[in-house]
């Protein structure tokens, strides 16, 4: 499968964004989980959000709880992060990510096997 993710981009603090991540290749209902992780300047990448097959159990860090949704689009073939509210600590690329994972692992990047590229959220004050 190829991932491609965009919809990046420069945005204020309080703003919105949707990042998508459209699949090729194969299906992403093919996979148990898709997720979303990110990677600030100097930082290590870390778990944003996932998605389960069904698209009825979502998961998300602390950090972004409350303010990011993401959701899928089957017939698409496509997961979307949706993110209000953001904060300067928001700041990073977000890559999306499939896994086959069970629920205990879906926050360890090392779980998942096919990444997309990333897209750049820069949020300004």
């Amino acid at each position: 499968v190829q991932l491609q993710a965009s919809g990046g981009g420069l945005v204020q603090t309080g703003g919105s964004l949707r990042v998508s991540c459209a699949a090729s290749g194969r299906s992403l209902s093919d996979y148990n989980v898709v997720g979303w992780f990110r990677q600030a300047p100097g930082k290590e990448r870390e778990f944003v959000a996932a998605i389960r097959r069904s698209g009825g159990h979502t998961y998300y860090s602390d950090s972004v709880k409350g303010r990011f949704t993401i959701s899928r689009d089957n017939a698409k073939n496509t997961v979307y992060l949706q993110m209000n509210n953001l904060k300067l600590e928001d700041t990073a690329v977000y890559y999306c990510a499939t896994s086959n994972v069970v629920l205990s692992g879906i926050y360890s990047s090392a779980n998942y096997i096919y990444w997309g590229q990333g897209t750049l959220v820069t949020v300004s004050s």
